[in-house]
């Protein structure tokens, strides 16, 4: 189901609680939503719909990739400014980002992944990471 996306800057702002398999049903609102976006978004996590759980959803080339429970374990390449947008609030801002990470997270069948991302795609993770651990940019 599309749900409507959260600007409560208090909300937004608590940490995320570990997702269990009994929260797999937030990741069809989860990929309902962003598709619903999908010309002005390529990430979402789960509070920003209003679950406050460790999901997140990105748009990778026309491909979704679920995480749950995700972990950045390393941090590598240069640490670069960049302006992001969001959702969850009006126009961009400003932050830093690496150029590539290490990720440890749970698919959708919950089972371990640990994948290394670059570029665009790592920028997306790191910004949804942050929302799981309510960091606002």
């Amino acid at each position: 189901m599309i749900k409507e996306i959260v600007k409560d800057q208090f909300q937004l702002s608590q940490k995320s609680a570990i997702a269990t398999k009994e929260d797999l049903d937030i990741i069809t609102d989860l990929l309902d939503t962003i598709k619903a976006n999908n010309d002005h978004c390529v990430g979402m996590a789960a509070n920003m719909i209003g679950a406050n759980k460790r999901i997140i959803v990105v748009n990778d080339n026309n491909k979704y990739i679920i995480m749950i429970n995700p972990e950045i374990l390393k941090f590598s390449g240069k640490l670069y400014e960049t302006e992001e947008g969001c959702l969850s609030h009006t126009g961009v801002k400003k932050t830093k980002r690496y150029e590539k990470i290490k990720v440890s997270y749970f698919d959708e069948d919950f089972k371990k992944k640990i994948k290394t991302y670059q570029g665009f795609t790592a920028q997306i993770i790191q910004h949804e990471i942050d929302h799981c651990n309510g960091i606002l940019i």
